[in-house]
């Protein structure tokens, strides 16, 4: 039981031999930080209020020296850094345009999807209203070639003049285009649906 104890103080004084305050030339003071990275241009401390990397050039001289500071290679590493942050940046950008792009492509195939389907319901109906008319004007067609009403003379029946009878020209030439136009309205229909 009592290694763990020891174990314990020394992780703990271990740790805390790691954290130091850092005062920048500024005066701002990182308390308590503890220097998680060493990069050519600065350190990476992590405190209570979180990560932040605090440059060499905001730091004293006797920090710079002690953690090897060295301008040249603090000047190559940033513009690295830069350079590197620049490729992301453009990749980032291509890869956001790219899917513009691609969201653009799929947005106007759906939308010529849905124009298809509202075109081939448009066409279903219509056909539907062609049947019904081609239906009525055979009906009407079937009524106007029927006797008129039956009265007797005589013995012999006679009928009278069908009033509808004098319409069957109109209502066959009206029947002539319902079917015309029924067989277009199909054709396309096929159409649409391959």
């Amino acid at each position: 039981m009592s290694t763990k104890v020891a174990t314990f103080l020394i992780l703990c004084c271990t740790s805390a031999a790691f954290a130091e305050d850092f005062k920048t030339v500024n005066g701002k003071e990182y308390k308590d930080a503890t220097v998680t990275r060493v990069d050519p241009d600065g350190v990476v401390v992590k405190t209570k209020s979180g990560i932040t990397k605090v440059y060499f050039i905001e730091l004293p001289k006797e920090v710079q020296e002690r953690f090897h500071y060295d301008s040249e290679k603090a000047a190559s590493y940033s513009a690295e850094q830069a350079t590197n942050y620049t490729a992301y940046q453009k990749q980032q950008d291509e890869t956001q345009r790219q899917q513009q792009a691609a969201d653009a492509k799929s947005k106007a195939a759906l939308g010529q999807q849905q124009a298809a389907t509202n075109r081939t319901q448009a066409l279903q109906t219509r056909y539907g209203e062609l049947q019904k008319q081609e239906g009525d004007l055979l009906s009407q067609i079937g009524q106007a070639k029927q006797p008129g009403a039956e009265y007797r003379q005589g013995k012999s029946v006679r009928h009278q003049p069908n009033p509808q009878k004098s319409q069957l020209p109109v209502l066959q030439s009206h029947l002539s285009d319902v079917r015309h136009e029924k067989t277009e309205v199909k054709k396309q229909l096929e159409k649409a649906e391959r």
